[in-house]
């Protein structure tokens, strides 16, 4: 029979996961959900033994459709995992040291301007004090003074225009998970895998585990972290290596007893050797120093972040080693790469989650038959090397754009050769403040333009169409709009309120 005969059934009948931790479980608990429910058996094969990394304590607003996709509601895995609420990143010392800026989940301006509304504070800044870009985002004010509530789904209104993620503890939403997987009917194995086993196409067809167990599959799903275990060490798939833009390539963890109540925003404070993450949540302090080892040791690193601990220590330092780069193929025969063994971007916006559960859904779309027409995974692999690469410039845009010379690190950064992609980006912001739009991929307009002004990539001119409204009007409508903005922000509860209600 030919393989296009539709009297035989080709559908996916098995899955196999290898490794559980954050991208395991998602990935579990989607497919097990969303794709032919009761048929499809959805294995996921462990090891207690083996550490996972807890990478994306921070997450960006889409995480929240990939809960509700999967039947999770926002009060359930609150509690579960000790969240707070995100409306954005907070980053000092980035474009010079003693400068802070920040990255809003959300617009600048009441969202119904005829040009960009940056182009109007540009324009208004030339002549008169308009004070911060960042007085005219709504979540930045929010964050600001630690206050919070939910967006308004009203078109137009003030409260609409922007939108929220989580702070949470990847280790506790893991189990969470798996908790929800299990009674749904996946099956979790134990074991060590030894040996992967192909067919001659070079398909997966099982993997032998450490006491001599044979799991096999239709599609086989690597969740195995940096060390690709099947899509590298079986597949060979190859890496695309970008520490020559990302030089960070270590990082060490260490969590904290809190100090105070948790804030609505993950903060990013950069430090000689790479940056600082804090990511506060219900019952403890994430925190982390992510760091060039070109530039400084690991016990020097360590030092530095114990000095910076705001509480008490609650574990020994976690170190982990990465290299800043993607995976060449993502998807391979029938293996698919998820997670950390798909490559990595380092923390700096929260993206970790993110590309998971991007390819969790760009998996589900394009899901195959056991034929595994190459089409699929050729559009597979196109859309996760955009989404990768345009993440990448974001992250290089950072340490790009400043002028820092206190180190050899912010030396490199600052005068290094970039991608073609980000310079003509920076280019064209930097001539018109005009920002390269495109349809796919994360970061939109408004991202890129609180990271270009924040550490201050001025553009040369404003918008023609913001010359339509003259000074006269302009500059006490911006004073309008911040006294709007403050008396919105100064009716809602505070973040901890807030966060009370959901706990009860």
């Amino acid at each position: 029979m030919s393989s296009a005969d539709p009297t035989v059934d080709r559908r996916i009948r098995s899955v196999v996961i290898i490794g559980g931790g954050t991208a395991g479980w998602m990935a579990a608990s989607a497919i097990n959900r969303l794709v032919d429910p009761g048929r499809l058996k959805v294995t996921l094969v462990e090891s207690a033994e083996i550490g996972t990394v807890g990478v994306g304590e921070s997450t960006l607003p889409h995480f929240r459709a990939f809960n509700a996709s999967i039947g999770v509601t926002e009060t359930e895995f609150m509690r579960a995992t000790g969240a707070t609420f995100k409306l954005g990143i907070r980053f000092e010392n980035w474009g010079a040291i003693g400068e802070s800026y920040f990255h809003p989940f959300g617009v600048h301006g009441a969202g119904n301007e005829e040009a960009p509304f940056h182009h109007y504070w540009l324009k208004a800044s030339r002549t008169a004090d308009v004070g911060s870009i960042d007085d005219y985002a709504l979540p930045a004010v929010m964050a600001r003074d630690e206050r919070f509530t939910p967006p308004t789904s009203e078109p137009g209104a003030l409260g609409s225009t922007f939108t929220y993620g989580y702070q949470m503890d990847a280790g506790l939403y893991a189990a969470f998970l798996r908790g929800r997987a299990e009674a749904a009917g996946v099956t979790r194995v134990e074991g060590k895998v030894v040996k992967v086993n192909q067919d001659d196409r070079g398909l997966i067809r099982s993997v032998t585990l450490e006491r001599g167990e044979t799991v096999e599959a239709d599609l086989f799903i690597d969740c195995s972290g940096f060390r690709g275990l099947l899509i590298e060490q079986a597949l060979q798939s190859g890496f695309t290596d970008w520490s020559h833009w990302l030089p960070c390539d270590s990082a060490v963890a260490i969590p904290c007893a809190l100090s105070r109540p948790g804030t609505p925003y993950t903060r990013a404070t950069a430090l000689k050797g790479g940056w600082q993450f804090r990511i506060p949540l219900q019952h403890r302090v994430g925190n982390g120093y992510v760091y060039s080892s070109d530039v400084m040791d690991r016990q020097a690193a360590t030092d530095e972040l114990v000095g910076r601990l705001e509480g008490e220590a609650l574990a020994e330092p976690n170190h982990l080693r990465f290299k800043a780069g993607q995976r060449t193929r993502n998807w391979m025969g029938n293996c698919v790469a998820v997670g950390l063994s798909a490559g990595f971007i380092e923390p700096l916006e929260s993206t970790s989650i993110y590309l998971i559960q991007k390819a969790i859904t760009t998996l589900i779309e394009l899901w195959p038959d056991r034929t595994f027409d190459p089409a699929d995974s050729r559009e597979f692999n196109r859309v996760m090397d955009m989404e990768a690469e345009r993440i990448r410039d974001f992250i290089i845009l950072h340490y790009h754009a400043t002028r820092r010379d206190d180190s050899p690190l912010w030396d490199h950064v600052r005068t290094m050769d970039l991608p073609d992609s980000l310079a003509g980006k920076i280019d064209l912001f930097r001539s018109r403040g005009l920002v390269q739009q495109y349809r796919e991929g994360l970061f939109a307009h408004p991202s890129w333009v609180a990271v270009f002004l924040g550490q201050g990539v001025t553009p040369d001119r404003h918008h023609p169409l913001a010359d339509k409204v003259a000074d006269a009007q302009l500059i006490p409508g911006l004073a309008g709009l911040r006294e709007a903005i403050r008396r919105a922000v100064v009716a809602m509860p505070g973040h901890d309120a807030w966060l009370g209600g959901v706990q009860r």
